[in-house]
């Protein structure tokens, strides 16, 4: 309605066409207008007309898209009005089965429009789809949301929602894990330069380099497996939290009421519900749960960071396609793009973190409802941003491409400084020289070294320098031993192989179904 009256505001009757505000004003010809403002579409109901998020629509997959769909919720909040109302004629509540067949049958039975004309009416989203749900189970209205506030169903829904978006996010996470640790198996004797600083420290290898990676991914695993087991349902627990509807419909009956919650909280699939809730359970469980998700943002961002800059030296690069376009302007690029993006969608995951806390530091008493918009945003894109995440740094991982011949050319660039401690102890060892005096020697080598690789962009000739200097000859026999690279990366391959067989393949095994199939990204 607001598009049409725009478009009706704006159009030029006279001559059928579309007024700028520079041609209203008068002071821009109607062709210089055309060049500066695209006319308006003429069908305010084109399916392009609307902002989607990219969350859904570019990037998560179909299933966790699904998890957080209005089917999936309204779906669930009617599962949850049937258990509810189960365990009330288990109980002993005079409610038919017939009643409870109906409400059964019309599960999927949703009429999305004329819930949306309720909700205008009352201005209240659970009363509105109580209203739906009624309207096609006429039998079982009068007993629909009998006792409950609308925190039993939408908390609830919400806990279950977060559970089953677990499940579908850590085995991703696993994937993850899976692969970049084959990764690493595959290059854990690979010399390659260690930074610190962002400057040359010593050696590592390619593989321990990667297992830094897996140890985040790993802690992320662990911290979302146990969130999501530490869940528990709100249950039925009434308008404050304290179940004095409940007490009342069970005629003062305590261990009805406790029966009644225990039945509905297994009916939901889980195994306890929280004793102490206010009107909804407490907004601090949204701050471990998007908290963890944040820190696997940070994860993915550290390792993805890490690529970025290794593609820039030409060392390791992400898979790039037979017919990818690195830039519209410069052919040669081969832009990292999919380590960008995981960057990208981590930072606004990381970002993410801040609303719970401040949702649950102003909650008022048992509730105040300044949380449900927040949540309603948060919660999803939290999740959503984390799948298409795990998703991406999946496809990335299971086709990371190394240039072995690059990074050995950088290893040679810098290892000879990095060996001149090793060379000065040999000395004194193998020599018996002076300390003091060979540590001068190789200072003065090594500052000539430097100039030729800083003001004349030669290769490094430490060694060779070293080789035809006479001071050096005693260890002349054994200097290239000592400047093989594989001679300074420690125990790095000991570590790669000692750190997947100890840690890494236990955490994977509750997962050993679910590691099959590639992560194919259509953008």
């Amino acid at each position: 309605l607001l598009l049409n009256r725009l478009m009706a505001g704006m159009t030029d009757r006279s001559e059928g066409g579309l007024m700028t505000p520079q041609s209203q004003r008068g002071g821009q010809s109607r062709g210089a207008a055309a060049a500066t403002a695209a006319p308006m579409p003429v069908e305010p109901d084109h399916e392009f007309m609307t902002y989607k998020t990219p969350l859904v629509g570019r990037y998560s997959s179909p299933e966790m898209a699904y998890n957080f769909s209005d089917h999936k919720k309204f779906t669930t909040w009617r599962k949850l009005w049937l258990y509810l109302a189960e365990a009330q004629q288990t109980l002993g509540l005079p409610i038919r089965t017939d009643q409870l067949k109906e409400m059964h049958d019309n599960i999927l039975n949703i009429d999305f429009d004329y819930a949306a004309q309720e909700e205008r009416r009352v201005r209240h989203d659970v009363m509105a789809h109580v209203n739906t749900f009624a309207a096609v189970c006429p039998n079982a209205a009068p007993i629909i949301h009998l006792g409950a506030t609308s925190c039993y169903v939408g908390d609830n829904a919400d806990l279950i929602m977060i559970r089953d978006a677990f499940d579908i996010l850590m085995p991703k996470v696993a994937r993850c894990i899976q692969r970049l640790s084959v990764f690493a198996q595959n290059h854990a004797d690979l010399p390659t330069l260690a930074y610190t600083h962002y400057q040359p420290a010593q050696l590592t290898t390619v593989g321990k380099r990667t297992c830094l990676w897996i140890a985040d991914l790993v802690q992320d695993l662990k911290n979302m497996h146990r969130v999501r087991n530490e869940l528990k349902f709100r249950g039925v627990k009434g308008t404050t939290g304290t179940q004095a509807s409940f007490v009342t419909l069970f005629s003062d009956n305590p261990d009805k009421v406790d029966l009644l919650d225990k039945l509905v909280t297994e009916k939901a699939g889980f195994s306890d519900s929280y004793i102490i809730t206010g009107q909804t359970y407490s907004r601090k469980v949204d701050v471990d749960v998007v908290n963890c998700l944040a820190s696997f943002g940070s994860t993915a961002h550290k390792m993805c960071t890490d690529i970025r800059l290794l593609a820039s030296m030409k060392e390791i690069e992400e898979p790039f396609e037979s017919d990818q376009i690195g830039s519209s302007a410069m052919p040669y690029k081969r832009n990292p793009m999919r380590c960008e993006r995981v960057c990208s969608l981590s930072r606004h995951m990381m970002t993410l973190a801040s609303n719970p806390l401040q949702t649950h530091s102003t909650q008022w008493f048992e509730r105040t409802l300044d949380d449900s918009a927040n949540r309603r945003i948060t919660l999803a894109e939290a999740f959503l941003t984390g799948d298409v995440v795990a998703s991406t740094v999946q496809n990335i991982s299971e086709g990371l491409v190394v240039f072995p011949s690059v990074i050995a050319k950088r290893v040679q660039q810098e290892l000879p400084f990095m060996l001149s401690e090793q060379i000065l102890m040999e000395m004194v060892r193998v020599g018996g020289a002076n300390r003091q005096e060979a540590h001068e020697k190789l200072r003065q080598h090594s500052i000539e070294a430097g100039l030729m690789v800083k003001q004349r962009g030669l290769e490094n000739d430490l060694m060779q320098r070293i080789k035809q200097d006479a001071y050096f000859q005693p260890i002349h026999a054994i200097i290239d031993e000592i400047a093989h690279p594989s001679m300074h990366t420690g125990r790095c391959a000991t570590q790669v192989r000692r750190f997947i067989d100890s840690e890494v393949t236990t955490l994977l095994k509750p997962f050993a179904h679910q590691l099959e199939g590639l992560a194919e990204l259509t953008l």
